[in-house]
C-alpha cells in the first residue's frame, strides 16, 4: 500500500467505506477511547474538524478498546457516547485493533510509515495521531498527550501544501 487512499474501513455504523473518498484532503486520523483520561481531547478534536473541514480537513476516529479496556461499548453505545458527550459530527469507524496480529491493515501501514518514539512502532495508548497530507503521505505522528489545539499550526501548513 503506497497511500492512506489505499484502505478501506468500517464505519461504526458498520457500513464499508473506502479512504479513497477522502483523496486530496488533510486528514487526522486518531485512535480513540470514551473511558480514558485523554477523552476530553474529543472537544478539541471537534473544534478542529469545524475549524478546517470547509478547507479541505477531517478528523477520521477509530476507537480501540486495547488500553486498558477504555472503549468496552459496542460501535452504537461509542457513537451515541461521542455526539452526546462531545458533539463529536467528524467520520468515526468501527472498533478496531491498532497493534499486534489483528491490528487493522491501515494502522500496520501508519505505524510503519511513522514510528514512534526510538522507532517503535508499537500505539502507546489512545489518542496516538496520524497528520496525512492531501497526497496521502503520513506527515507527522502525535503522542497522546498532545493536545488537539496544538496541531493547528501542522494543520494548516498541510492544508497551504
Amino acid at each position: 500500500m503506497s497511500s492512506v487512499y489505499d484502505f478501506s474501513a468500517q464505519t461504526i455504523q458498520g457500513e464499508p467505506i473506502d479512504l479513497k473518498r477522502f483523496e486530496g484532503q488533510v486528514l487526522l486520523l486518531v485512535n480513540t477511547a470514551s473511558e480514558c483520561g485523554f477523552t476530553p481531547q474529543f472537544k478539541g478534536l471537534q473544534a478542529l474538524h469545524e475549524r478546517y473541514a470547509g478547507r479541505g480537513f477531517a478528523v477520521v476516529g477509530f476507537p480501540s478498546n486495547e488500553f486498558g479496556g477504555q472503549d468496552p461499548g459496542s460501535n452504537d453505545e461509542i457513537a451515541s457516547f461521542c455526539e452526546m458527550n462531545y458533539g463529536v459530527s467528524f467520520p468515526m469507524m468501527a472498533k478496531v485493533e491498532v497493534n499486534g496480529g489483528n491490528a487493522h491493515p491501515l494502522w500496520k501501514w501508519l505505524k510503519g510509515e511513522k514510528p514512534g518514539f526510538l522507532g517503535t512502532e508499537a500505539i502507546k495508548w489512545n489518542f496516538t495521531k496520524f497528520l496525512v497530507g492531501k497526497d496521502g503521505q503520513v506527515i507527522k505522528r502525535y503522542a497522546p498527550q498532545e493536545e488537539p489545539e496544538k496541531l493547528a499550526k501542522d494543520i494548516e501548513a498541510a492544508l497551504a501544501g
